[in-house]
């Protein structure tokens, strides 16, 4: 067990045996916010948020040159300013003057210490250190190295720049990860290894205690920099973390009022919150607020084309065959009796729902149209699925009843669809190692561009050494994908985005089944509670009252 100071150990002491469901410390009318985490916290270093658990945390304790906001618009934090050259190589950013570490014995006498400019390239070269091994390093990898030393510079307190090698106009988003958080060097080298457990950041939160695997207490920072027109943040006064592994037991302590939110849902209580349309049962409607938005998740059919692999031998590998495929399952209805309509059926392209180039009309998609499915069939030679070999789609588990789905469908229109069921760290090895010609698939934004999903059809990036498992390849789309690489103007830059995802809908090099949502289910008495398409948790606005 972790107590970061001991002045504090009366107040966690209280968090820890007081419910949650009163919103007040005993005494003192103190607020807690109290959420599960079921995944649990491997560690509250930046540069291993990896997953959402440790990012969620870890976006309370720290914070970055830039933020996210609701809309996913790249907005100033540590960074007030910053300008980009015209060239696209240069980031210089200016630095705010009022953010301070939390208090720590770090720093000598448990005082904080103001963050400069060189915290950046501290913070930013530690995480491309090789002795690290941190997951995030690939962040950086657009920026350039001088005299095999990164690019990245600190001419005074107040001023860092950044060098690119080439130009990435999704730069400023990637910065806004909690990987290239602030952090100082002086915690670091005091505590090691243990800086994954003794966070100092600048975050509206700090580490009260953390028991891993019991609770994570998070206490208000009240020295935090960012403030609201209803004055300093944050309003709460903690944050409670819980472990609870079984997410029916944590659904339980959450209608009993023991914690104040849950995010996502899970098939043990899906058909007792939600109607098959996606709302909540009436029943529910006084005592919980529901809230949906997009989610950066494009849950897909993946089709392996490059005729050098196991493709050569599928029928795949005929772009009639793969539009058929992409015609013949009717995608709403799935969503409406699978899925309880959470999530936007796949009609549109690879770009989810939430990404501000995400558009339809442009864009074009496939609908349901089993006649249609059956005459391109024809044209590919296999009239009403005569002659067509047997086409083998490898899935997990928690997607067997979608593919069934999609197997039935297809069945009716003459495509023969076996369904292979693998664990899921095997499928996916074995699709980064060009193992399987069909595959369910999924892409999560790692960054709120666009480009963060048509790179996987670059050519450049086929696997295993990049993320294009489909091995598509198009001179067309190269060019177009290169283009935008240069394009510093958003709008001019989402059109190229656009002709490159209705180039990919037409040679169908994937059937998209949906675009993810984001659930968000709290307690009526919790307001400040946003929702974004990436799923982050920022707690620095919300309130909790009685």
């Amino acid at each position: 067990m972790h107590f970061s100071n001991p002045t504090y150990f009366f107040l966690i002491l209280i968090i820890l045996i007081t419910s949650c469901k009163s919103g007040k410390f005993e005494n003192d009318g103190r607020t807690v916010f109290c959420y599960n985490e079921s995944a649990g916290i491997t560690s509250l270093d930046p540069a291993f948020a990896r997953d959402q658990a440790n990012i969620w945390a870890v976006n309370q304790l720290f914070n970055g040159l830039v933020q996210l906001d609701d809309n996913l618009k790249v907005k100033p934090c540590i960074a007030k300013s910053w300008e980009i050259s015209q060239d696209g190589l240069n980031y210089t950013f200016h630095l705010r003057n009022d953010v301070f570490f939390i208090p720590d014995e770090a720093f000598g006498e448990k005082k904080g210490r103001k963050v400069v400019a060189s915290d950046f390239v501290y913070s930013l070269n530690r995480l491309l250190d090789d002795k690290l091994a941190s997951p995030g390093a690939w962040v950086l990898k657009q920026v350039k190295k001088e005299n095999n030393t990164n690019s990245f510079h600190a001419p005074n307190d107040s001023t860092l720049i950044i060098r690119l090698k080439s130009p990435f106009p999704p730069f400023a988003g990637l910065l806004s990860m909690q990987y290239c958080s602030a952090i100082p060097h002086e915690a670091v080298e005091k505590y090691g290894a243990d800086f994954r457990q003794h966070p100092v950041g600048t975050g509206p939160f700090k580490l009260g205690m953390w028991k891993e695997g019991v609770k994570l207490v998070m206490l208000r920072n009240d020295n935090y920099f960012e403030t609201s027109v209803d004055g300093p943040l944050p309003y709460l006064d903690a944050v409670a973390v819980t472990f609870i592994v079984d997410k029916q037991s944590a659904f339980l302590e959450f209608i009993k009022g023991n914690l104040d939110f849950i995010s996502g849902i899970d098939a043990s209580y899906k058909d007792e919150l939600l109607t098959k349309n996606g709302d909540l049962r009436s029943k529910y409607s006084t005592r919980i607020n529901l809230t949906k938005q997009p989610y950066l998740n494009t849950e897909y059919l993946g089709i392996l084309i490059d005729t050098n692999f196991r493709a050569a031998e599928s029928p795949l590998r005929l772009k009639l065959v793969r539009q058929a495929i992409n015609y013949g399952f009717d995608r709403v209805k799935m969503m409406r009796y699978l899925r309880n309509n959470i999530g936007i059926a796949g009609t549109a392209g690879f770009v989810p729902a939430g990404i501000p180039w995400f558009d339809q009309k442009q864009v074009g998609g496939y609908y349901f149209d089993p006649d249609k499915a059956r005459h391109l069939l024809g044209k590919a030679g296999y009239p009403g699925g005569k002659g067509l070999p047997s086409i083998t789609l490898t899935t997990n588990a928690s997607y067997l009843d979608l593919c069934k789905f999609i197997q039935s469908q297809l069945g009716e229109i003459g495509i023969n669809l076996k369904i292979d069921v693998t664990p899921p760290a095997t499928l996916r090895e074995m699709i980064a190692q060009s193992k399987v010609s069909f595959f369910r698939g999924s892409w999560i934004a790692d960054y709120p561009d666009a480009e963060n999903y048509l790179s996987l059809f670059y050519t450049p990036n086929f696997c295993p050494a990049g993320p294009n498992y489909t091995h598509f390849s198009s001179v067309a789309f190269d060019k177009i994908y290169a283009e935008s690489m240069i394009e510093n103007n958003d709008s001019i830059r989402g059109v190229k985005y656009m002709q490159m995802d209705k180039l990919l809908i037409e040679e169908a090099p994937v059937a998209v089944l949906y675009y993810d949502q984001v659930l968000r289910f709290s307690q009526k008495n919790i307001s400040g509670l946003s929702s974004n398409p990436l799923n982050l948790l920022n707690l620095k606005q919300v309130k909790k009252i009685k």
